[in-house]
C-alpha cells in the first residue's frame, strides 16, 4: 500500500540551483489565450526533463547505464507510461542524450547555449522551453537523476494540478533526522539543537520526522513559472515514498542506486514473470566473435570461463539455457565446451526456433529471456520478457534491449546477465512473498547450503535462492555472527 500523501506547503525552499527570488507570490487562477467561452481544452501538460551533456561530477550522466538503462530511461519510461501528460520532452544541449531520448519515445528541445552554462539554473531553461512551446499550460520538471520514480506519483500529482486546482506541486520525502547548529571553524560557540530536545529525545517511531525536498519532481503553471517561480501561489507538497526517494549527484550513488532500482524501480507496464529459458546467441555473446581456424581448417573458438558459471549457475536454479546461431557453426567444437546446453545453428529465423522451444515447454513469452547481440535478434529481443545485450553489441540491438551489460560478448556478458536475472527473479519472489501468492513454480537451488545445523536457515534460502552466491554468503555470515556462531568461507 502506498504510503503517499499530499498537503500544503506551508515552507518552501527553493529549487536545486535557483536563485532566491523571495517569497512566492499567492495567484488567482489564470485563463490564458482569450479564447472564446465554448468548451475549453483541457490544460496541456508537458512533462520537462533537463539534461544538460556537460555534468562536471559524471561526464555525461544523464545517459549514463543505471541497471542496464540509460539514467534518463528510467524516468522516461515512468512519464511516458503514466498517460499524465500530453507531451513528454527532453531539454538538451547534446546530440547522444537526444538519441536515447528519442529511442525512448521522448520529444527533443535543442536548448541554447545560453541556457546550457554551468552557471545555468533549471528555471532559465525551463522559461526558454516554455517561450518556444506556447501551447503548453503546465510544465512537470522530473528530475533525470531520480530513477525510481513511479507512474502512479505522476499520475497523482498531475490529478492535483488539473482537478484540485493546484498552481505549483512540488514532491518531498519524510526524514527522521535531528538536526544541530553548524559552528564554525575559530568560532567558540556550542551546537544547538534545532528540531529536537535532547533530553526527550524520541524514539523512531514517536516521531513524525520532517519533509525534505527530494527534487524529483518539480510542477508549475506557465503563469506563475513566467514569473521566475517553480513554487508559489496555491502550493502543495506530493510525499513520496522513501524507498523511491533516490537521487544520484556522485559516483558513489551508483552503486547504491543500481541496487536499489532493481528492487524499487518501475520496469513498465508488463507485470515481472519468473524466467524459465535463457536463449543466448553463440558469436557475439557466448563468444567474443573472433573465429580462428587451424592448418588443418578446424574452427577454433574461444569463450570466458565466467560465462560458463553463469550458465551453470541459470541452470541450478531451474533455469533452461539454450544457444542459437545463424551461422554454420560447428557443433562438435561448441559439444566440446561441456556446457550441456541445447543448441541450433544455421538459423534463418531465430524467431520462429525461439517460438517453438517456448512452446514446447508451455511457457509464454514473458517467461522467456534473450541475449543477442546482432540485427538478426532484435525480433526476439522485442518479443521476450526479458532482454539484454553485451556492451559492444550493435546499435540495432542495443535499442531493442531492457538491459545492456557492462561486458563485452565473449568477456563475462552471460554472466552478468544471469546475475541480472537472479536480482530481478528475487524482486519477483518479493511481490509473490508480499502478496501471499504463490509463484508458478517453487525451485531450489544447489547454491545455498546450510553450514550450521542447528541454525534453522531455511526462511533466508525462500528468500534468498535466486541471488548470486556472494551476496548470499555475505547474507549468511551476517546472520550467523549475530547469533554467534562462525562464519563460513
Amino acid at each position: 500500500m502506498d504510503s503517499v500523501e499530499k498537503g500544503a506547503a506551508t515552507s518552501v525552499s527553493n529549487p536545486r540551483g535557483r536563485p532566491s527570488r523571495g517569497r512566492p507570490p499567492k495567484l488567482q487562477r489564470n485563463s490564458r489565450g482569450g479564447q472564446g467561452r465554448g468548451v475549453e481544452k483541457p490544460p496541456h501538460l508537458a512533462a520537462l526533463i533537463l539534461a544538460r551533456g556537460g555534468s562536471k561530477g559524471i561526464p555525461l550522466k544523464n545517459i549514463k547505464h543505471l541497471a542496464g538503462v540509460p539514467l534518463i530511461g528510467w524516468v522516461l519510461r515512468a512519464a511516458l507510461d503514466s498517460g499524465a501528460f500530453q507531451s513528454v520532452w527532453v531539454s538538451t544541449d547534446h546530440d547522444e542524450i537526444e538519441n536515447v531520448a528519442k529511442q525512448f519515445g521522448a520529444q527533443v528541445h535543442r536548448r541554447s547555449s545560453e541556457v546550457s552554462k554551468d552557471s545555468s539554473t533549471s528555471l532559465d531553461a525551463i522559461i526558454e522551453f516554455l517561450n518556444y512551446h506556447n501551447e503548453v499550460d503546465i510544465v512537470g520538471n522530473i528530475q533525470a537523476t531520480s530513477p525510481c520514480l513511479h507512474p502512479t506519483d505522476l499520475q497523482k500529482v498531475a490529478e492535483m494540478i488539473r482537478e484540485e486546482g493546484y498552481d505549483s506541486v512540488f514532491s518531498v520525502v519524510r526524514r527522521h533526522q535531528f538536526r544541530w547548529s553548524e559552528i564554525q571553524k575559530g568560532v567558540r560557540e556550542v551546537t544547538e539543537p534545532l528540531n529536537l530536545n535532547p533530553a526527550k529525545r524520541p524514539r523512531r517511531q514517536d516521531w513524525d520526522g520532517e519533509l525534505y525536498e527530494n527534487g524529483s519532481f518539480y510542477f508549475a503553471k506557465r503563469h506563475l513559472i513566467e514569473m521566475g517561480y517553480l513554487q508559489g501561489g496555491k502550493m502543495a507538497y506530493y510525499e513520496m515514498r522513501a524507498e523511491h526517494s533516490v537521487d544520484i549527484d556522485v559516483d558513489i550513488d551508483w552503486p547504491i542506486a543500481e541496487q536499489r532500482v532493481l528492487r524499487y524501480g518501475y520496469f513498465g507496464k508488463e507485470k515481472l514473470k519468473e524466467i524459465k529459458l535463457l536463449v543466448c546467441n553463440i558469436d557475439g555473446c557466448l563468444t567474443n566473435g573472433h573465429i580462428y581456424v587451424s592448418g588443418d581448417q578446424k574452427e577454433i573458438i574461444s569463450y570466458d570461463v565466467k560465462d560458463a558459471i553463469g550458465i551453470s549457475l541459470l541452470k541450478k536454479s531451474g533455469i533452461e539455457v539454450r544457444l542459437i546461431s545463424e551461422r554454420a557453426c560447428s557443433k562438435q567444437t561448441l559439444s566440446s565446451l561441456k556446457l550441456d546446453c541445447k543448441m541450433e545453428v544455421s538459423i534463418s529465423d531465430k524467431l520462429a526456433v525461439v517460438d517453438e522451444w517456448r512452446k514446447e515447454m508451455g511457457l509464454c513469452w514473458k517467461e522467456v529471456a534473450y541475449l543477442g547481440n546482432e540485427v538478426s535478434d532484435e525480433e526476439c529481443l522485442k518479443r521476450v520478457g526479458l532482454s539484454g545485450a553485451p556492451a559492444d553489441a550493435c546499435s540495432t540491438a542495443q535499442k531493442a534491449v531492457g538491459y545492456i551489460c557492462k561486458c563485452n560478448g565473449g568477456r563475462g556478458a552471460i554472466r552478468e546477465f544471469a546475475e541480472h536475472i537472479f536480482l530481478l527473479m528475487e524482486k519477483v519472489s518479493h511481490l509473490y512473498s508480499r502478496f501471499q501468492l504463490q509463484p508458478p513454480c517453487r525451485r531450489t537451488s544447489n547454491i545455498i547450503f546450510n553450514p550450521n545445523p542447528q541454525l534453522n536457515v531455511s526462511p533466508l534460502i525462500t528468500q534468498c535462492f535466486y541471488l548470486p552466491e556472494l551476496v548470499v554468503k555475505v547474507l549468511l555470515n551476517t546472520v550467523l555472527k549475530k547469533v554467534g556462531l562462525s562464519p563460513f568461507h
